[in-house]
């Protein structure tokens, strides 16, 4: 059985840094990491939206904007508007070429709010569907749809660096055959 991971907890806890870590040790042992993270956009201390960034190429797109703040089209959710061009044009690519070329594949995040984007819950199942490990970051609204798929490890403060550790280990395991 092909090797899947998934991250939650609460908000700030680090999830997203997690997954940065194990991509930067994966790729540091010469292995390719693909796929996408996202990130918060913070101005005067308030989170005002986030970014999606391709892992294999650098490529930035806007993921969620507060309303009234950008220009882009987009769906409502919640006091965001969720672009989802950017999510397909960045991510949804990113999670598709990663399948095709990369040794990792990584999703940060599946959440109620990318998944309102069909291309992007096809590239999940894609993902899910191939022979390559993936590490993904899963909403704690969504946990329990992705539980029986793999391993889940949720995240806190006092468990992260052995989480990190636990997550490093399985993928170098895995992909070193």
């Amino acid at each position: 059985m092909v090797l899947r991971i998934f991250i939650t907890g609460p908000p700030g806890v680090g999830k997203t840094t997690l997954v940065e870590r194990v991509a930067r040790e994966v790729d540091r042992w010469g292995y390719l990491v693909g796929g996408m993270i996202t990130r918060e956009v913070r101005k005067n201390g308030k989170r005002i939206g986030f970014r999606v960034i391709a892992l294999d190429t650098g490529e930035e797109g806007t993921l969620a904007s507060l309303r009234g703040t950008s220009y882009l089209p987009g769906v409502p959710f919640g006091k965001y508007v969720l672009h989802v061009d950017e999510l397909e044009r960045v991510g949804v690519s990113a999670i598709r070429r990663a399948i095709l070329e990369a040794d990792l594949v990584v999703i940060d995040e599946i959440g109620p709010m990318e998944y309102r984007s069909r291309e992007f819950v096809r590239a999940v199942g894609e993902a899910l569907r191939s022979e390559k490990p993936l590490l993904a970051v899963v909403h704690r609204k969504m946990v329990d749809r992705f539980r029986p798929l793999g391993r889940t490890y949720t995240l806190s403060p006092e468990n992260r660096n052995r989480v990190f550790a636990e997550v490093l280990d399985a993928i170098m395991g895995e992909l070193r055959g």
